[in-house]
């Protein structure tokens, strides 16, 4: 069981995401905001961070530029509902594991938490 934060502004978003989480029995943690998700991830460091990138106030873009900077190795997955090649590259550049499109499928999002859990798993061996 792992220790996931889900950083959206759309709490119906987040549920959906919880839910499908569930599946997997992990820990789950919400954020509202980009600033209450970063204060968040640099205090009980998560296992995993699930990221919305449109955002009033810090957007996604800017939370992965700032987890960078604090050097945590917190591997991130944006959740988005943009499609565009530029936000997709954007966010691999900022350090991304991966990018799923809103609504997330139920069996892509397991598929790529369970990725970048084992990759995170493998990073101490």
């Amino acid at each position: 069981m792992a220790s996931i934060l889900i950083i959206d502004d759309s709490s119906f978003m987040r549920g959906k995401i919880r839910n499908i989480l569930k599946t997997d029995n992990h820990d789950i943690v919400e954020a509202a905001d980009g600033m209450k998700g970063l204060q968040i991830a640099s205090t009980k460091a998560p296992d995993l961070l699930l990221l919305d990138i449109i955002m009033p106030g810090m957007d996604g873009l800017k939370i992965l530029s700032a987890i960078a900077h604090l050097g945590t190795r917190i591997p991130v997955v944006v959740i988005t509902a943009d499609i565009q090649e530029s936000v997709y590259r954007q966010c691999m550049d900022l350090g991304a594991f991966a990018v799923v499109h809103k609504p997330p499928k139920e069996d892509e999002l397991l598929s790529v938490v369970r990725k970048a859990l084992e990759g995170k798993a493998g990073e101490g061996a």
